[in-house]
């Protein structure tokens, strides 16, 4: 679908995060790619892969959102997942070749249940062949689609929730609710390793990253139809909403001005910072309101706070 010169140019005016009903058979790159054609080429950008064969949640970035990605990939993420018992495959999922196969009835619902709950918490889970993750500066997929397996490190994962649905016969519909940078192909293989009948990941659909739901999202074709009436900019969540989970500084009028060319400043400002052990990311703001960048406070120095990314051009505040 078109649109046009005018329209694009009120559509790259709006910034902000949309909420992607991802369907199957496109990669988030695929999606990133319709959108920016949408958009009359504006820069966007997506925060956290979805597999071609997965729905659901994906959040896309559009503008200057594209600059705080990296706060984003932290949030944890629910998923409502299909895990086939009693077949392995060499990709974990059902795009796979099927390697072993086993009778699943041996299996009660007792013992799955009691296995499954062995999955909560904290957990070293180890990254599939097939995947993004690098090592050696390789992408593992693909050594894998060489037919090569690459020794790789362990990841420290949570499982905050991991909640049985609905068993019908082989397929155990669950829900989960995950730290970043687990992969739940790995976490459906290694629940049925556990059984040991095997298992694979049949379906899987995100339902939220962070405070981003699917009841919210839109799939492409709705996006379309939403630039084309000129109502996109009512489905985007501004910046200072995506970060509300970030301490906010006020800074003074002539703070502001540092700010906007990178400088540090005092954290005597309006607002309160947390005490942490750790450094902590906060928002900057003007007094009008106005997100400005994002910093990072070191409450163990007492020092400055440095700025880690500004957000609007010092022309803005004129």
């Amino acid at each position: 679908m078109g649109i046009s010169t005018d329209m694009a140019q009120q559509v790259t005016i709006a910034e902000g995060v949309l909420i992607v009903k991802k369907e199957a058979g496109w990669t988030s790159h695929d999606v990133v790619a319709k959108v920016r054609g949408l958009l009359g080429g504006v820069k966007v950008g997506h925060a956290g892969t979805l597999d071609p064969a997965a729905t659901g949640v994906l959040p896309v970035l559009v503008g200057r959102a594209t600059r705080v990605a990296e706060y984003l990939v932290d949030w944890d993420k629910e998923y409502r997942a299909v895990l086939r018992l009693g077949e392995t495959t060499d990709t974990q999922d059902a795009t796979g070749t099927v390697l072993a196969q086993r009778d699943p009835s041996v299996v009660s619902d007792q013992a799955l249940h009691d296995v499954v709950a062995r999955f909560r918490g904290p957990q070293q889970q180890l990254p599939p062949m097939y995947s993004a993750v690098k090592v050696g500066g390789q992408p593992l997929y693909k050594a894998a689609r060489a037919g090569k397996t690459v020794e790789r490190q362990e990841r420290a994962i949570v499982i905050h929730k991991l909640d049985i649905l609905a068993i019908d016969g082989r397929d155990v519909t669950v829900s989960v609710v995950c730290s970043k940078g687990t992969y739940i192909r790995t976490l459906c293989v290694d629940i049925g390793q556990a059984l040991g009948v095997g298992g694979h990941l049949l379906a899987l659909e995100r339902r939220r990253v962070g405070p981003l739901s699917i009841d919210q999202a839109l799939t492409v074709d709705q996006i379309a139809e939403q630039v084309a009436i000129g109502t996109l900019r009512d489905h985007l969540i501004t910046l200072d909403q995506v970060l509300d989970q970030l301490p906010t500084l006020v800074v003074t009028d002539e703070q502001a001005q540092r700010v906007l060319h990178g400088g540090a400043v005092s954290p005597m400002g309006i607002g309160q910072l947390p005490s942490s052990s750790e450094p902590v990311s906060v928002r900057l703001k003007d007094e009008g309101g106005r997100l400005l960048a994002i910093g990072t406070h070191d409450a163990r120095t007492a020092g400055a706070i440095k700025v880690h990314k500004v957000l609007i051009e010092s022309e803005s505040l004129n």
